[in-house]
Order: structure tokens, then C-alpha cells, then sequence
């Protein structure tokens, strides 16, 4: 199936594909939500503040528990993106990138607005939801690749040097294209990687992440879906340090019990590879998802985007009903990413029934205008 195909979709596959949805969105924004009280900690510090095993359940930040930061916010701006994208193929404009950049603008709008602007009707319903204008700690990459109406792309990319993990923790989304062709999910995912972050590390990293993602929503094991991005890499400039972090994370699965030692060790000096590999080890090695969240944010790195990684692989993998319910109902948001998710998973399992030749429901197109 191609990125231009219709699937049919069976009741059940609709209710399995919305609750991996559902899962890998609130998965992401709980990993999230659980490393940023954590952020800048060594280890010894994180252990001094919550104990031997370090932080087990979740705790204040940015003012509450259950915070997230810029990475969610740009996550459920990445899903307006792709809707968007879909609905304004009716035009027969079609380009999801520019879509995904028109989307990251608008939440780039959020960090410099004192809140919606109720006067820009085609900015769509998320862009209204008030608490999303809250600064979480945005990364200077995404900052400045979105401070203008210049489109990064992979010829002419943005922030060419930045190897940091900004775009890989926005990038499950694209995962859950489940109709699309693995190569093209990469594609799309880099092409919108670049836009931020332009160093191969960094969108190689997003491409291999939403690979991954990808397959674990369309049932695959995560051993096979981390083999599928491998071979998809092969074929990509400057892929090296990507497949071998993703080869090591493999091995370390055989080393004996998981270690926070192990996780740092494969965090190394935080750029994307590393965070991707750790995520990929802390998913295969977990006993559940609130262990392997666990494993994932108690190391001296960047604690929340390690959490958001494994979540989103973890909540793709095993669905909405294994997340920790007590978690999910502290989380910032929660009501919007749920909605978020649900629209995304009606729009990709029912769209013609909302929008085309034949039909266009004006509720679903003032949600998310054509414009």
C-alpha cells in the first residue's frame, strides 16, 4: 500500500489501530511528563533527591505533577499537521511537509502569544487550547528553525549542526501512518526533522524512530521493527552512528539484568542516536511500561526526551490499557491528547467518510480548515 491508497478497515482493526494511537500519544506525553522534574540531575543527584532506585512515579514540574514540555507540545502539533495534511489533499495541494511546517508555525506562535487569537480561524481547534501556550523548555533548534517562514529542507536544512533529539521526540506520529509504506514514513520524517534539526544524526535519528513506531502499530514485534529501520538506513548518507546505536541497543539486551549504567552508557553524550538507542533497550528490556519508563528517565541525560521515546514505543506496542492509569490521570493535557488521538485515528480510518468530492462534514473542516 502506498501513501496515495485507501484501506478498508474492519471494526476491530479501527479499535486496535485507536487504542496503539492512543497509546503511543499518551505513552510519549507520560515518559515526558516523568523526566522533567529530572532534567539537568546527574544520577547521584536524582538518587540523593528520590531514593536508591531513583524516581518512580511522577513528580512536580513546571509548577504540577504531570507537566510536560515543548516535546508534547510538538508531538499533538505534528498530529494536527498530518490531519491537516490529509484533509487539504482535497485541494489537490498536497505536500505534508509544508503542511507539518504550517503546523510546528503555529506552535512556535504559542511561545511568543500570550494565547489564542481567536481572530485566526484557519489555525484550527489545538491552537485554541489555552494550557498549550505554557513555555516548557523549547530547544533553541526548534526555536530558531521555526522563528520564520523559511522551510528547512533537506538541501537547504536548518540548525545543520545540531545533533540533539528535538525532532525524533516529535516524530512517533508519523509512525502511525500505518497506511503508508515504511520508506515513505522515513521520508516524510526526515523531511520534517530538517526543518529544526539538520544534521544527519538528528533526522536519520526521527526517520528511524518513526520507522520503528511504524511497524510496532502494525503489529510487528519491536526486535523486527528495529530490524526494518536498520535496512531502510543502509541507504542513507551519514546513517552510520544511527544503525549503530540501534545495533548496540540490541546487544545490550544480552548483557545481563538493565542498569541505569547501561542506559547512560547508551545515552552517551545525548545526541539523538544515543537517546534513540537507549529508548529502544529500555523498551525491549521492560518488565512493563512503568518499568521501562522508569529505566528510562534515571540517567544524567536528558531525561524527558528518553521518557518520551520509550513511551510512545512502549504505548504503540501495547496499547492505551497498559499504561499506568494513575499516571495517565495526573497528565497534563490529557483530555486534549486523547481527543488529538481519536480525531487522528478517525481521520486515517474513516477520512473519506469526513472530507472529499462526495462529502465534507463542516465540523471536521472547521476543526481543521483547508487553509
Amino acid at each position: 500500500m502506498n501513501a496515495s491508497a485507501t484501506a478498508v478497515w474492519g471494526r476491530a482493526e479501527q479499535q486496535d489501530f485507536r487504542s496503539r494511537v492512543r497509546g503511543a500519544l499518551l505513552g510519549a506525553a507520560l515518559g515526558d511528563a516523568l523526566g522533567a522534574p529530572l532534567e539537568g540531575l546527574s544520577l547521584e543527584r536524582i538518587r540523593e533527591e528520590h531514593g536508591a532506585e531513583g524516581l518512580t512515579a511522577p513528580a512536580s514540574a513546571h509548577g504540577r505533577r504531570g507537566a510536560v514540555t515543548a516535546a508534547t507540545q510538538l508531538s499533538l502539533f505534528t498530529v494536527d499537521g498530518l490531519i491537516r495534511a490529509q484533509v487539504r489533499r482535497d485541494t489537490g495541494a498536497w505536500h505534508p511537509p509544508t503542511d507539518l511546517h504550517r503546523a510546528y508555525r503555529r506552535w512556535a506562535a504559542t511561545q511568543s502569544d500570550w494565547g489564542p487569537d481567536e481572530r485566526r480561524v484557519d489555525d484550527g481547534w489545538l491552537a485554541r487550547e489555552e494550557w498549550l501556550y505554557a513555555r516548557r523548555s523549547p530547544t533553541r533548534a526548534c526555536l530558531v528553525g521555526l522563528g520564520d517562514e523559511t522551510m528547512g529542507t533537506l538541501e537547504s536544512p536548518k540548525n545543520p549542526e545540531d545533533t540533539s533529539a528535538g525532532a525524533a521526540v516529535r516524530s512517533a506520529p508519523f509512525g502511525l501512518l500505518v497506511g503508508w509504506e515504511p520508506q515513505l514514513v522515513l521520508q516524510l520524517a526526515v523531511e520534517c526533522a530538517v526543518q529544526t534539526h539538520g544534521h544527519p544524526t538528528a533526522y536519520l535519528s526521527a526517520g528511524a524512530y518513526a520507522v520503528i513506531v511504524h511497524a510496532l502499530a502494525r503489529g510487528e514485534s519491536l526486535d523486527a521493527a528495529v530490524q526494518r529501520a536498520l535496512s531502510l538506513l543502509t541507504a542513507r548518507p551519514g546513517h552510520q552512528p544511527v544503525t549503530d546505536a540501534l545495533q548496540h541497543a540490541l546487544g545490550a539486551v544480552r548483557q545481563g539484568m538493565p542498569t541505569a549504567a547501561r542506559v547512560a552508557e547508551l545515552v552517551a553524550d545525548g545526541a539523538a542516536d544515543g537517546l534513540l538507542s537507549a529508548a529502544v533497550y529500555c523498551s525491549l528490556v521492560s518488565e512493563d511500561i512503568r518499568h521501562g519508563l522508569c529505566l528510562a528517565v534515571n540517567q544524567g541525560g536528558d531525561s524527558s526526551a528518553a521518557g518520551a521515546l520509550t513511551g510512545a514505543l512502549l504505548g504503540a506496542l501495547h496499547g492505551e490499557t497498559a499504561l499506568p492509569p494513575a499516571w495517565v490521570a495526573e497528565l497534563e493535557g490529557r483530555a486534549t491528547v486523547l481527543e488529538l488521538a481519536d480525531d487522528y485515528a478517525m481521520e486515517m480510518t474513516q477520512g473519506p467518510a469526513l472530507h472529499g468530492p462526495a462529502v465534507s462534514s463542516p465540523g471536521w473542516l472547521a476543526r481543521y480548515p483547508r487553509g
